[in-house]
């Protein structure tokens, strides 16, 4: 909370955040990664890369990905645990650079920019793929994890707060709002609330404290939901809730106790009703206009996807001109441009992958879908919960949002994890 204050000041964001990537570099080199640094500082920064862009502070637009990368490679090479190389995710990095051939850009772009902007995160998922795959995790050492992604999202929190102007003064409508958004794209921002609503509730629904009181934690979990849904950008929110709500169902299935399924739905009712009573107030009431797709004025809007029904259309039918190889990399938003259509970066990981790989990008798509599937299966209701909900969070995440971030690529990794119990 003190970084998110001290970030209101110019002077303080580049330092911090070469600092930030020091210090999580030094971690895993110096200890060899013989605890997990990797996954732990892995986390941390993907829960300060939006707050990173937030702030300008992020040397690189993309350094949140590249450090990634970076941090859970070093952890492959020097960590004690030998990990199982997993042919299947190399050859999907693999089938993924072979669009690469194909791209072009119109005279002026930059190939190398076209290139990243669209596979950076791809990759990256790829590598938390190979290292996460049944690699055996304690449950301590994965709400460690989770604790660490959540502290700079206190930081992103706190800096939201002391940047959003009097809400008697915004205006209120049918789109998301950068101004309760700490200035920035309200759609990173709301995901990764989203991931931070989701860890709150995960400890207090599995009765481990985050503060030490209950109170304070149900009070954290409260004023991070009622900032997520100032944003009025609904995917991120949406995505935790659904995420919760899976886990929760297997963590009582686990738990073979109906009675306690009753007092959560209950309990939760109350709850976010409460929330969303207040935020609707605030809001003027515009806060239910937007989740039901509406405009300022209450009319049902024609398409209340913010047009990526259309663009997932246009993709699809690029998909159809080029079914085999696809397009090539970056290529839909600029051959869109030529046609006069939608010029917008695609918000959708699948239709990308459909209209720019062709049939490889299906067989990729098949490749993310079937792996974590199979691992399912061999798993309890305990493990399952905390893998199915990961793995709804990636599936979800990349359909509103693309790979935008850091956030999906590392939450698919963990959906392969081979978490070890307590009483194991």
């Amino acid at each position: 909370m003190v970084i998110g204050y001290a970030a209101t000041f110019s002077f303080f964001r580049s330092p911090y955040a070469y600092l930030v990537l020091a210090i999580a570099i030094g971690v895993v080199v110096f200890s060899q990664n013989k605890n997990e640094e990797a996954f732990f500082m892995a986390a941390f920064l993907v829960g300060v890369e939006v707050f990173l862009r937030m702030i300008r502070a992020a040397p690189l637009f993309e350094i949140g990905k590249y450090s990634v990368i970076v941090l859970l490679a070093l952890g492959l090479i020097l960590g004690p645990t030998r990990q199982k190389l997993t042919i299947v995710y190399v050859l999907y990095l693999l089938l993924l650079s072979l669009g690469i051939v194909l791209t072009e850009v119109p005279e002026g772009q930059s190939l190398r920019k076209s290139i990243v902007f669209n596979l950076s995160g791809p990759f990256m998922l790829g590598v938390c793929a190979i290292y996460f795959y049944k690699r055996r995790i304690t449950l301590d050492q994965l709400y460690d994890a989770l604790f660490m992604a959540l502290l700079p999202i206190f930081s992103m929190i706190t800096y939201m707060y002391f940047r959003t102007p009097d809400l008697k003064e915004i205006v209120f409508g049918g789109v998301s709002l950068g101004e309760t958004s700490g200035g920035f794209g309200p759609n990173q921002v709301a995901t990764t609330i989203g991931f931070g609503v989701f860890i709150v509730a995960l400890y207090i629904l599995t009765k481990r404290k985050l503060t030490g009181y209950i109170f304070f934690d149900a009070l954290i979990l409260a004023y991070f939901t009622y900032r997520g849904l100032l944003t009025f950008s609904r995917g991120g929110i949406i995505t935790g809730a659904v995420a919760m709500v899976v886990l929760a169902f297997f963590y009582f299935l686990h738990k073979r106790s109906f009675k306690k399924i009753a007092q959560f739905v209950a309990i939760s009712s109350i709850f976010v009703l409460g929330i969303w009573l207040y935020t609707s107030d605030i809001t003027g009431g515009m806060i239910y206009n937007r989740y039901t797709g509406r405009n300022a004025s209450g009319i049902k809007k024609q398409d209340a996807s913010s047009g990526r029904l259309k663009l997932i259309t246009t993709q699809f039918e690029g998909f159809q001109n080029a079914p085999l190889f696809g397009i090539g990399v970056g290529n839909g938003k600029y051959q869109r441009q030529l046609r006069g259509e939608h010029t917008a970066a695609s918000h959708n990981e699948v239709t990308r992958l459909f209209e720019e790989h062709g049939v490889i990008g299906l067989i990729m798509f098949l490749i993310l879908i079937t792996v974590p599937l199979s691992h399912f299966y061999k798993s309890n209701n305990f493990r399952r919960g905390f893998l199915v909900a990961f793995f709804i969070f990636w599936f979800l995440t990349i359909n509103h949002s693309a790979m935008r971030v850091a956030f999906p690529g590392f939450i698919y990794g963990l959906s392969l994890l081979n978490i070890k119990l307590e009483d194991e």
